[in-house]
């Protein structure tokens, strides 16, 4: 996967990220009905709570000028490794995938799980991708990458 051109490697870059908002986009359509009715299971303020948490706690540690969307890292970013990077290596991606399950367990069907699952699947190769260019401008992230686990604590 890491063996094509730089172009090839930012084109797939942008895919993932546009696949990653279009099932998110998807999510909140399936759930957007029983919401509107206030038809919401605890769980999932719940879930939303924890990834309201996460993701806060991550700007603080990630400020918005060294933050990216897309998976190439920033030419002058800085590795960060402390707060929740400290605990695992892609919080952002934790923080989303914790709002897409809030989402997810809302029409109590599914269909909302596979496109979570997908969710899981483009996240995944968008991290994978973005370590392969981490490493690349960042001698350091090999180790880092050791030590900590991609999307949970300890876990995975």
């Amino acid at each position: 996967m890491f063996l094509f051109s730089p172009q090839l490697r930012a084109r797939t870059g942008s895919m993932l990220v546009l696949l990653q908002f279009g099932l998110l986009t998807a999510l909140g359509v399936l759930a957007l009905p029983l919401v509107l009715q206030g038809q919401v299971a605890p769980v999932s303020w719940v879930l939303l709570a924890l990834s309201g948490l996460l993701g806060g706690w991550t700007l603080l540690h990630n400020r918005l000028g060294n933050f990216n969307i897309h998976p190439e890292p920033k030419a002058h970013g800085v590795l960060v490794t402390s707060g929740p990077y400290r605990l695992m290596r892609h919080p952002m991606y934790s923080t989303v995938l914790l709002g897409a399950a809030a989402l997810a367990s809302v029409p109590h069907h599914w269909p909302g799980w596979l496109l979570w699952l997908a969710l899981l699947g483009a996240l995944l190769a968008k991290s994978m991708l973005e370590e392969h260019w981490l490493r690349e401008h960042h001698p350091q992230y090999a180790g880092y990458c050791a030590r900590c686990k991609r999307f949970v604590p300890w876990v995975f």
